[in-house]
């Protein structure tokens, strides 16, 4: 019977892919359409804490839903794109959607828009808006999907807290080709009054938000200036009003997640109607599960083609941003093995600027393209592009293949990451939970 259900709501969500021509058409009027019809969802919504940026929004929010949970909040989430089930986009009160009341509120924003015009991640996030305002919680963490100014999720009226994660190039057939004119898309989520909490950010992009904050007289705590961290001792030292913070190492791997939990941390404890206190960020630290983000493979079929030693990850990160981030986590952690990638990437990306990250570090390179996807850049394309910034590169039918071939080949313990795509992730994980 489940079964059944969950194919009613896979038939409603292909549906709606086909209201619009385009995947993305950055407007915000068929969502104030649809919304009206539905009776303005949006302005009857918990406090909502909206997040923008380029790298590390999801893992960002992760850790604020942990610490706020820890602190005995009802808390919903919605956050793009889903791993695996659409409904991992939709967090009620701390659980995910269900089918039924899924289908209810996909079914409800259907016969409101009534055929018009609208893209699928507008009228998605239009049946999160009718959820979060019926679910009672205490609050709503929003992760913007595209750019910010034009953004379906940009039309809550007064959020309670903004945030910018660090902003790098992505997207640019969408925001511009610079730093500046993505931040200035992103800036629109900021609101006049509404205080914004900025993760580290390079020059240029921090004076677009100072500009915008100025000009909306929206509180800035920004990163560096009003509140610093850094890891020492295997611990997480937080200066923030005027008060240090020893807090735990986080238990998402990675450098760079020392960041993402700092803000995270600062987000929590700028949200002035809640009692959050150290011990509620330090078990949100312990408690935090984000995956596709620096994820070890514990089982699964890839696990069964490796020998035991070898260790499996996978990271969803794509842009050029990212593939630093996992490349100074490869030369800080992981010396002690060859490493070998396993790559799918989509046709928004630049694989050129992903793929030099690794130029030093990366044993090899296994291209593949990504199975089911219409916007996947093929497996000798993405060859052709590693092989110009001097990488060892071959090509896979998929990424059990690969691994079979790279296990075949060495003859020494190796570590595996495969990565390039959450869109490419998800497909992993389909097999490997």
């Amino acid at each position: 019977m489940k079964a059944v259900t969950r194919a009613k709501s896979e038939s409603t969500l292909e549906r709606l892919l086909s209201l619009h021509p385009k995947l993305v058409d950055l407007s915000l009027g068929r969502m104030e359409r649809l919304l009206a019809a539905l009776g303005h969802p949006e302005r009857a919504l918990p406090p909502v804490v909206h997040v923008t940026g380029t790298n590390g929004k999801g893992s960002t929010l992760a850790f604020l839903r942990a610490i706020l949970e820890a602190a005995g909040l009802r808390v919903h989430v919605y956050t793009s794109p889903h791993l695996v089930d659409f409904h991992e986009r939709i967090r009620l009160a701390g659980k995910l959607i269900d089918e039924a009341y899924l289908q209810e509120m996909l079914a409800e924003c259907e016969i409101a828009n009534d055929g018009l015009p609208i893209t699928f991640f507008e009228i998605t996030t239009a049946a999160a808006f009718i959820a979060f305002s019926r679910v009672p919680a205490d609050i709503v963490l929003l992760e913007n999907g595209l750019g910010g100014r034009l953004d379906a999720t940009n039309v809550v009226p007064k959020p309670a807290l903004t945030g910018i994660t660090p902003v790098s190039l992505d997207h640019q057939q969408f925001l511009g080709d610079t730093l500046a004119k993505i931040m200035t898309e992103k800036a629109g989520i900021i609101k006049p009054g509404v205080p914004c909490v900025v993760g580290p950010q390079r020059s240029e992009v921090m004076d677009v938000i100072v500009g915008h904050t100025d000009a909306k007289e929206a509180p800035l705590i920004e990163c560096g200036v009003n509140w610093r961290a850094h890891e020492e001792d295997g611990q997480i030292i937080l200066e923030h009003h005027g008060e240090q913070l020893i807090l735990p190492k986080p238990a998402l791997p990675g450098a760079h997640q020392i960041m993402n939990a700092a803000q995270a941390a600062v987000m929590a404890r700028s949200l002035s109607e809640f009692d959050i206190s150290t011990a509620h960020i330090e078990a949100g630290f312990r408690a935090v599960e984000w995956p596709a983000r620096m994820q070890q493979l514990r089982r699964g079929p890839i696990i069964d083609a490796v020998p035991e030693s070898w260790d499996v990850w996978l990271d969803g990160g794509h842009n050029p941003a990212a593939g630093e981030i996992i490349a100074d986590h490869g030369r800080a952690v992981w010396q002690d093995q060859p490493l070998h990638l396993v790559v799918g990437m989509i046709n928004s990306k630049e694989p050129e600027g992903y793929f030099r990250a690794f130029s030093e570090i990366a044993a090899s390179v296994h291209c593949v393209t990504i199975p089911d996807e219409a916007a996947a850049i093929q497996a000798t394309d993405l060859r052709d592009i590693a092989l110009s910034v001097g990488l060892k590169v071959d090509v896979a039918d998929d990424a059990l293949s690969a691994v079979k071939k790279i296990a075949e080949d060495q003859f020494k313990s190796s570590r595996i990451l495969i990565c390039g795509s959450l869109y490419f992730a998800g497909k992993i994980l389909k097999d490997h939970q």
